[in-house]
């Protein structure tokens, strides 16, 4: 087949499903070489989600074969570009392991690069740290590796020594190449997906839990960041640009904040509290790592070293190729990485993103547009939610403010649930507990917008709560250290959904959401509350479907309010429920809300 005919190595990788896709984009025909077939189903998958016209075809690479890739020689004779994204990023590595990794690869990838007749370049990912070494000491003398790999640790210098062995031995053998040479590679400029949790990710995941005691480094402190789709995009026009043979490229933003600024810039963004003191790194070298928590092989990359930049910026000037904003592409980067719990969720459907609502960073699960809300109750999160609004099928689950992964606080309540529903269109809303006096307020405030009302255990209606929830700082205290197992006993009786609570244990412990919690539990046992949510309730003229467990049922009184909707009203209940049939009968709660769910004309029964 005529036209560019990329390989890539490491294309399952962060940088190299990105390089997969930018290759897509401008038409490039790919071959992944993956190191097992499951991986190569998982690369396409992932692609096919992102819009991927056309699936790479895919290879097995097994680095310790003579032959390096499955297949005959010829299989590979149209080969054009290839590309090396492979490699280990990980601390803690040894010497051996490292350099089986990052060295021994690029070696049998070079030398694969030779036996291509129709080659055009060799494109490698070094780093900003490693590039730029001299050829000429290759091979490394035990001498000159046992120094390296002890000053700079097993992953920086098996990178350093790949920068200088894929130079050597492109040239011995005639293989026209390429360096990139990124900083801190962060995520989807425009979307910040990223699942690189080392580095610069892992003090930002400090900053969110607000474990961080003081901000390393100073205002000359310098740790540039790239977005990863630039970083690709630059990559695709390499084999195009013969001025770019046998060049290496440092790619990254000059302009990035220093690494203080940067993580205040975040800590804001988050809302969180950030720590005024600052470290510098010639201290934190000193203190042991026991006390810093940082890696001590991290700790090179804490520098004020600058880089020959030039070069890369004349580059993507002449192929039209600008720079993300770094501030806007760092601000989405931390945004994803908070809203899939710092990996702990993959990023898959459904969507998982914050938006803003009277002002409130609201996370929610879900599409912006999605024709039914889901408000989740205390002391738990949406994505206890979660299993519900997905067999809801269009639907999203948010946070309220304060609680979960949402900022803001409870005397945001009101005007946020209004605003909520403003840009949406007419919605379904479902309230759980305190999430029901949310939905409430936000049906009054646009009753044109609520087609329907589905309030699950609606604490309004119930029996108030035992007196210690009224007692805002014991709840507080206890909230702040509760186990997922204690939770789940608390909730449900036992502990077999312990699993399902362990992130809102997380969020209980971070910041004020404790707090915050205790204030609305206590707020949920005031009589003149909930009186007024009661009367708010038979204000409102749409359709109101309650759901309770049998074990939680309806006051009297709140059966007879019901009973006053007359049609507009009507009651589910669900046998061995309790106050949180999210958790314990989920199957059954989707299936009762779906029944009695407005139809899709909108209209009000």
């Amino acid at each position: 087949m005529n036209g560019p005919h990329a390989l890539v190595f490491g294309a399952t990788g962060f940088i190299g499903r990105q390089l997969i896709l930018a290759l897509d984009e401008a038409g490039v025909r790919v071959t992944a070489a993956t190191r097992e077939s499951g991986s190569a189903l998982g690369l396409r998958a992932w692609l096919a989600e992102r819009g991927c016209r056309t699936a790479p075809a895919c290879v097995r690479v097994d680095f310790d074969a003579p032959a390096l890739l499955e297949g005959d020689a010829s299989d590979w004779e149209d080969v054009t570009d290839v590309y090396n994204c492979a490699g280990a990023y990980r601390f803690g590595m040894t010497a051996s392991e490292a350099r089986h990794a990052n060295v021994d690869g690029v070696r049998a990838i070079v030398a694969f690069a030779a036996r291509l007749p129709r080659l055009r370049r060799l494109v490698h990912v070094s780093g900003y740290r490693v590039g730029g070494q001299d050829p000429a000491t290759v091979p490394w003398s035990d001498e000159i590796a046992r120094r390296t790999y002890q000053r700079l640790g097993a992953y920086e210098a098996s990178k350093v020594e790949s920068d200088a062995v894929v130079q050597a031995t492109a040239d011995r053998l005639g293989v026209p190449w390429s360096i990139v040479n990124p900083s801190s590679v962060i995520g989807v400029s425009t979307s910040g997906e990223s699942d690189q949790q080392l580095g610069l990710a892992a003090s930002l995941r400090e900053i969110w839990q607000g474990s961080i005691a003081a901000l390393p480094g100073d205002a000359r402190t310098f740790v540039p960041v790239v977005p990863v789709d630039h970083l690709a995009r630059f990559m695709t026009l390499l084999p195009e640009d013969p001025a770019a043979e046998g060049e290496a490229f440092w790619i990254l933003d000059d302009d990035t904040p220093p690494l203080p600024d940067l993580l205040s810039l975040v800590g804001r963004h988050y809302q969180v509290k950030v720590p005024r003191l600052r470290i510098p790194v010639s201290l934190i070298r000193r203190l042991p790592a026991a006390l810093t928590k940082a890696d001590p092989e991290t700790l090179t990359f804490l520098s004020s070293d600058r880089y020959p930049t030039g070069p890369a910026r004349a580059f993507a000037e002449r192929h039209g190729l600008g720079l993300p904003d770094t501030t806007e592409s760092i601000l989405r980067w931390a945004d994803h990485l908070a809203a899939h719990r710092f990996g702990a969720v993959p990023a898959q459907r459904p969507a998982r993103r914050f938006t803003r609502h009277a002002g409130v960073r609201t996370f929610g699960i879900g599409e912006p547009g999605a024709r039914t809300l889901v408000l989740p109750g205390l002391p738990v999160n949406a994505d206890t939610w979660a299993p519900v609004g997905g067999a809801l099928g269009d639907a999203r689950v948010v946070d309220l403010p304060g609680l979960g992964l949402s900022a803001g606080r409870p005397r945001d309540l009101s005007a946020w649930s209004a605003a909520l529903v403003e840009g949406t269109g007419p919605v379904h809303l479902v309230g759980h507990s305190i999430g029901a006096a949310a939905a409430v307020q936000a049906a009054l405030a646009h009753p044109d917008l609520v087609e329907q009302l589905t309030l699950v255990s609606p604490f309004f209606l119930q029996a108030r709560a035992g007196f210690a929830t009224r007692a805002a700082p014991v709840t507080r205290g206890y909230l702040g250290r509760v186990g997922p197992e204690a939770l789940s006993r608390l909730l449900t009786g036992d502990t077999a959904h312990a699993e399902k609570l362990a992130s809102s244990v997380e969020d209980l412990r971070r910041g004020r959401v404790a707090s915050h919690v205790a204030r609305l539990l206590a707020a949920a046992g005031r009589e003149r509350w909930r009186g007024e949510l009661r009367a708010g309730l038979e204000r409102y003229p749409g359709r109101v479907h309650v759901v309770v467990g049998v074990e939680d049922p309806l006051t009297d009184e709140g059966r007879a309010l019901v009973d006053r909707l007359g049609a507009r009203g009507r009651e589910t209940t669900i046998d061995g429920a309790g106050h949180h049939p999210q958790l314990t009968h989920e199957g059954l709660l989707a299936q009762a809300i779906q029944d009695h769910a407005p139809s899709r004309t909108g209209s009000r029964g």
